[in-house]
This record gives structure tokens, sequence and C-alpha cells, in this order.
């Protein structure tokens, strides 16, 4: 299994890993929210107060809502007084669905899902790894993506795939020897047509945080190097010396803090 899957709980400061506050958002609750499949995504809400800016978390792909990092970066948010949402796409952790059907494609419209049951909030989207990928191509065509964030954020998504997955046979291979995460050929074939979204880059005009690990050795960084050359002058980039590809034990706090001070400067 690759490093970035073996990820301890127990790494990260215990403030970070506490149990959300109680529910107290009063703008408009959320109690379900049902991509274009009719199937339902699990989420879990970080209310910090009663505005309507919001922070939405999308993992990377065979991870969920619940990767320790998320529920870190989640929490951070809230004790700043940020609220934050973090769902699971459909076929991963609580959602419905199946992980064989999941695709950068199907998750694009997840994330629309998640922003329609959000109609009357200030949306954030930070999206980790793949789910960056899905949050440049949301965010290069829905103006109702204010702000955008992307964690070690995958561009080259064909490059990827045959990098991670080459030696597996689509339908018959797992990802990183997970049996409960099957390689399906609907996963290659899109991840393939989508080729990369550098190109995205430059059709992205709200503002925008890069954050990036030098040790990060399943979506290197020169990935945000590379997108960041096609995008304008909208772009923050950080980069944690040391961290890997889920930011794991000392670098997780200065991974939160990065994103919190970013956040909180943007929504004031």
């Amino acid at each position: 299994m690759r490093d970035h899957l073996r990820f301890k709980s127990s790494s990260l400061p215990e403030n970070l890993l506490a149990r959300p506050q109680a529910c107290r958002y009063k703008t408009r609750m959320i109690s379900e929210i049902k991509n274009a499949q009719g199937e339902t995504l699990d989420f879990n809400l970080h209310n910090a107060n009663e505005g309507r800016q919001v922070v939405v978390i999308g993992h990377g792909v065979t991870g969920n809502k619940d990767r320790p990092f998320v529920v870190a970066l989640a929490n951070a948010l809230e004790q700043a007084g940020i609220n934050a949402l973090r769902f699971s796409f459909a076929g991963n952790g609580g959602s419905e669905g199946r992980f064989v059907d999941c695709t950068i494609s199907k998750e694009v419209s997840d994330l629309g899902a998640v922003i329609d049951a959000l109609a009357d909030h200030e949306i954030c989207y930070l999206g980790h790894s793949m789910g960056g990928a899905v949050g440049v191509i949301r965010a290069s065509e829905d103006d109702r993506i204010r702000r955008l964030v992307s964690l070690a954020g995958m561009v080259h998504t064909a490059k990827f795939a045959e990098t991670e997955f080459g030696m597996e046979k689509p339908d018959e291979g797992c990802m990183w020897e997970e049996e409960s995460c099957p390689l399906s050929s609907t996963y290659v074939n899109d991840m393939n047509a989508i080729d990369t979204v550098v190109e995205r880059g430059a059709q992205i005009k709200v503002p925008w945080l890069l954050v990036h690990g030098t040790e990060d050795d399943v979506v290197p960084i020169q990935e945000s190097h590379d997108i960041i050359a096609k995008a304008g002058d909208n772009t923050k980039f950080v980069e944690l010396n040391g961290a890997n590809h889920v930011f794991a034990e000392e670098h997780c706090e200065p991974m939160c803090n990065a994103v919190v001070d970013w956040v909180k400067g943007q929504f004031g």
C-alpha cells in the first residue's frame, strides 16, 4: 500500500481532531444532498457562525470526507470561525453509489449537486488531489464557486492513471492493491479523455490558493507549478517543505494554518 494511504490520526494535534460543535447554522438547514443519479451524498457541516460563507471540502481518489487530515482541516476552519462542509463523492465513504462508477467527470457533477444544495451561500471549494482537478474543472465553468483551493491538486490526469495504475488491467486489477477500490475501465477512460486540466488554469478568474508538499510522490509538486504558469495573477502558492501527499504528521498543522489564514483573508 502506498504511503499516502497510511495516515494515523494520532499524528494530528488533538485540538484539530475534536468533535465538531453542534449544528447552529441559521441561513438554511441542509438535511440531504442527492446527485444527478439520485444517490445520496454523505456530508458533515462544521457550523462556526450564522453567515452564508462556507468552505466545501472534496477528497481525492480512494478517499472520503473522514480522512484524518480532512477532518482536521474542517475543524481548524470551524475553530477559526469559518463554516465548512466536508462530503464524500458518490461511491466513497458513506455516500451511495458504486466505487467502480467513480470518475472525475461524475465528481464534477456531484460537486454541482452540493453547490445546488448551498444555493444561498457564498462558496469556497477546496479539493484535495483528484478533488483538486474536480475543482478546477467546476470552477472554470461555474461562477457560483467564488474562491478555490487546490490541496496537492492533480493536474495531469492521464499521466496519473498511467503512473499509478498502468501495471493493473482495468476491470480486473485494483488501485494500490486495495480490493475495495477496483480499477475500472470507466475511470481510466475518463482520466485519459480529460488528459490534463492545465489549460483550465487560464479560465480560473476567482482568487485561488494552491498548497503542495515538496515530498509528494503521488501528485508531484511540479503539477501545481504547471497550472500556475497558465493562470493569471489571482493565485497564491504555498510550498510546504517535507510534506507528503496527505500532509502527514507535523505537516498537517502548517497546511491547516495556510488554508485558514488565506480563507480568513478572503472572507474578511
